[in-house]
């Protein structure tokens, strides 16, 4: 269970529900976890997170494992805080050692980086401290630029480092040798990694408008539905659903409903010709997508519907107008 803002009902379910480990952020927050348990009658399993001051190389917002982040606790704090934890926290029982540095990492140096400047200090814990694991957190990133290319074996075989991002091979042969001495499992969080290009966004063409300044393609899709464009400048390929006959391509952006200028889905970009009723597949949405998602603008959730093979499922049911104000109460009304 990870978090900085684990709430007292939140770790109270938790425990109840014989949840595996919680990863503590603060000294406050594993004094609460300790209380709670000891109120409970439980012994908490709990791991640090260490914050290890390494530059993930990523956006800014997502990078996590800086001293200026809000995550984890200080390298050079922790020993004194499992010291602390074994004598001062009867109701809490040490797991392990957790890090996370943070997401969508193309290279493997920031790894590096971390695991070697982490492992001789999880080394020195597992001396005096019941260690079983150790976390390395999540971070691999995956391909949203080229995402039809990368599907083919010759593109990852081309002499390119700018296109190419990490690849599973070269991130286990990196790691595997500097954490296979610790004689510890070992966790990963690879959430993006699994389903990031597996989901794509589908949206129709609403109006095709010609400005002064630009070309827009308004669409019914927007930053509620996917957030990621506006909040990280995140780009996502879009593609027509049907290939167009034609082969000449207009630059234009591509917009949604909402009403901020910040609500786009790509901007400047080179589209081949799109009319009104067109879809469009918004590539590489499986991760930070629908999770991300909101009502803004009293805007439905969409559908969501899972292809295997030649069968598809609908698996989360599209939101209806009434769906949005259905716990809604008027004071004095029926």
């Amino acid at each position: 269970f990870a978090g900085v803002g684990k709430t007292r009902e939140e770790i109270a379910y938790a425990l109840e529900q014989g949840i595996y480990c919680f990863n503590a952020e603060s000294e406050a927050e594993l004094a609460r976890i300790n209380h709670i348990a000891g109120e409970l009658g439980r012994r908490a399993p709990v791991a640090v997170r260490v914050n290890p001051n390494v530059d993930a190389k990523t956006h800014a917002k997502i990078t996590t494992g800086k001293s200026e982040n809000k995550f984890g606790i200080d390298f050079e704090r922790i020993p004194a805080v499992y010291e602390w934890i074994s004598k001062d926290c009867p109701h809490l029982e040490i797991r392990g050692l957790q890090m996370h540095i943070g997401s969508q990492l193309t290279t493997v140096d920031p790894f590096i980086e971390a695991i070697d400047k982490v492992s001789p200090l999880v080394s020195a814990l597992k001396k005096d401290h019941d260690l079983r694991f150790f976390s390395i957190g999540g971070g691999i990133g995956i391909v949203y630029r080229d995402t039809l290319e990368s599907g083919e074996a010759g593109w990852w075989s081309a002499d390119s480092a700018v296109t190419h991002p990490l690849t599973i091979e070269a991130y286990t042969r990196a790691v595997v040798p500097r954490l296979r001495g610790l004689g510890l499992r070992i966790l990963l969080e690879p959430g993006r990694f699994l389903v990031g290009n597996a989901g794509l966004l589908l949206t129709r063409v609403l109006y095709e408008k010609r400005g002064s300044a630009k070309t827009f393609k308004i669409v019914d899709a927007g930053m509620n539905d996917l957030i990621r464009p506006t909040l990280y400048e995140g780009h996502h390929e879009i593609i027509p659903v049907r290939k167009p006959n034609a082969t000449q391509t207009e630059l234009a952006d591509v917009v949604g409903p909402i009403c901020e200028t910040g609500d786009f889905l790509a901007q400047n970009r080179e589209l081949p010709p799109v009319a009104e009723g067109d879809l469009l597949a918004v590539m590489s949405a499986g991760a930070y997508g629908f999770t991300m998602a909101s009502n803004y603008n009293t805007r439905p959730m969409p559908a969501e519907v899972l292809v295997n093979g030649s069968t598809a499922h609908l698996i989360r049911q599209r939101q209806r107008l009434e769906d949005l104000i259905a716990g809604e109460h008027i004071p004095g009304g029926a």
